[in-house]
């Protein structure tokens, strides 16, 4: 279906500013826009055409100037969330969700907006469209169930939305949302109370947003117990930050140099999942049992984050990791570690201190026994000239 009405003078100059970006002319224009839900020849609307540009900017602008997040008349039914997941940029997707923008809408190939986001390879775009929590979720435990003040409630929501689940990763986030840590024990109980809820919805029950939920709200009880623990031991492990002691527990490795500590602890969060006939349940326990199984992190990023997720992500940063676009920093000595910042290479440096001279001494010997550019080039040219000779 395509528009025939003759677009005014001002809807054309919109439909211009947001193929340009043009944030200041757009801004001048909305007031005079009669109707923000204009289509064009292809009956899109400006909205759609800014999910496709990415612009999160100009979305939020549109959205606030009246624009329905959910209206399409698209000839093959792309909605705006469809086309913010093809743009790349999870920001935008996640304007959309907050401004009501509905997941499970189907294109004509009968894909979601998040499946065409994977099928395109935008992984950061399907994570936060699968993360996404309704604000009104969070809120109903601060009207009915009063258990954190309203001012962290957004804090907590963010803390919810987050695509990540190494442990590493979840407890930093957790700090850095201030005042979530001061509330832990609700915190937890929040958590645990929307874990039930969402496995009492019947036939709309979300088993992976259910497991994330229970596996955020063992991270959590684990910082309540280590904090509890500190306040009644002695010595150096007392003055430890809290952070830092959960930090060294998990990145403690075995003699064969593997995570034995964390991957235990987080085989204990999924056997405590109490609805064991569930199919995400199921499912990792029978990725744990199989002889070729990665290690238990990995079993959980697949579960909550989907395969694609996991086979297309590099190695991560090396105390939380962030996949490699985060990458700034790198051990200046052995170069064989990199990591999300400073604070993530003071974090690890207790344990990679033992073994960086060893991956230095690796590296330079590799360097050394590594063939001269000179020498390949002319075996190179040599080889060239003798199947040449046999030619003739």
């Amino acid at each position: 279906m395509t528009n025939t009405k003759e677009l005014s003078e001002t809807e054309k100059k919109v439909f211009e500013a947001i193929e340009k970006n043009d944030v200041i002319l757009l801004k001048t224009l909305l007031p005079e826009l009669e109707n923000p839900n204009v289509m064009d020849e292809n009956s899109m609307t400006p909205l759609q055409h800014a999910a496709y540009k990415g612009n999160k900017e100009i979305v939020q602008l549109l959205l606030d100037h009246g624009s329905d997040v959910n209206l399409c008349e698209h000839q093959h039914n792309y909605t705006a969330l469809h086309f913010a997941g093809l743009s790349g940029n999870p920001a935008v997707c996640i304007s959309l969700l907050l401004a009501g923008a509905k997941a499970q809408v189907t294109n004509s190939v009968g894909r979601t907006p998040c499946q065409m986001a994977g099928f395109v390879g935008n992984n950061n775009c399907v994570d936060a469209i699968n993360h996404f929590v309704p604000r009104e979720d969070v809120d109903y435990y601060l009207t009915h169930e009063p258990l954190l003040p309203p001012i962290l409630a957004g804090k907590f929501h963010s803390f919810i939305m987050q695509s990540s689940v190494h442990p590493v990763r979840v407890v930093f986030n957790l700090q850095k949302y201030i005042g979530l840590s001061s509330h832990l024990e609700e915190v937890k109980a929040i958590l645990m109370a929307m874990r039930d809820k969402e496995m009492k919805k019947g036939p709309e029950v979300n088993e992976v947003m259910a497991f994330k939920f229970h596996y955020l709200a063992c991270l959590v009880g684990e910082i309540i117990a280590l904090k509890k623990k500190q306040t009644e031991g002695e010595g150096k492990k007392k003055t430890m930050d809290t952070v830092d002691l959960f930090t060294r527990n998990m990145l403690k490795p075995n003699k064969e140099g593997e995570l034995e500590f964390m991957d235990n602890l987080l085989k204990e969060y999924i056997k405590d999942f109490s609805y064991r006939e569930s199919m995400i349940f199921r499912q990792m326990v029978t990725s744990l049992t199989n002889e070729s199984a990665t290690s238990t992190l990995n079993v959980i990023k697949i579960a909550l984050n989907g395969n694609m997720s996991f086979f297309n992500s590099s190695q991560g940063c090396a105390t939380c990791g962030e996949p490699d676009k985060n990458y700034v920093k790198k051990c200046a000595k052995c170069k064989s570690v990199i990591y999300c910042d400073k604070n993530c290479q003071r974090m690890h440096w207790h344990w990679h201190k033992r073994e960086c001279d060893r991956l230095q001494n690796d590296a330079t010997l590799s360097e050394k026994n590594a063939p001269d550019a000179s020498e390949l080039s002319a075996e190179l040219q040599k080889v060239l000239i003798d199947t040449k000779n046999e030619g003739q």
